[in-house]
């Protein structure tokens, strides 16, 4: 399943987080891998202050094995789906690992790049 996050960055972490980003350790442990620095690069600064990506997520609760490392750095505001649940292919059972290759957030995720500006550290 893929979610849209929405998240601020706590106070005092950002130069850890960019450190984790440059040296490869962000989500380190974690069997998402990669999937953290991906996010990040993909993520978007909105006008509040709010950091918004699109995450992939295999777990039966949203984000559970993402949220630790996520939450070293941000506060999570919201995760919701990025689209209905009823067309997850994973979720629904009818293409296990979906995600990994699906475009089914591609709008969302085209959207997304259209607002606010790319989040930098």
């Amino acid at each position: 399943m893929r979610y849209l996050v929405t998240a601020r960055l706590r106070p005092g972490k950002a130069s850890a987080l960019a450190a984790a980003i440059s040296d490869g350790t962000l989500g380190d442990g974690s069997i998402a891998g990669d999937e953290y620095v991906r996010n990040m690069e993909a993520a978007r600064l909105r006008e509040d202050g709010r950091v918004q990506w699109v995450e992939v997520c295999y777990c039966p609760t949203p984000i559970v094995e993402e949220r630790p490392y996520w939450e070293r750095y941000f506060d999570l505001v919201r995760v919701q789906d990025a689209h209905a649940r009823s067309r997850c292919r994973d979720l629904n059972g009818t293409e296990p690992w979906a995600c990994s290759e699906c475009d089914c957030s591609a709008r969302l995720e085209a959207r997304l790049a259209e607002t606010g500006r790319k989040f930098r550290l």
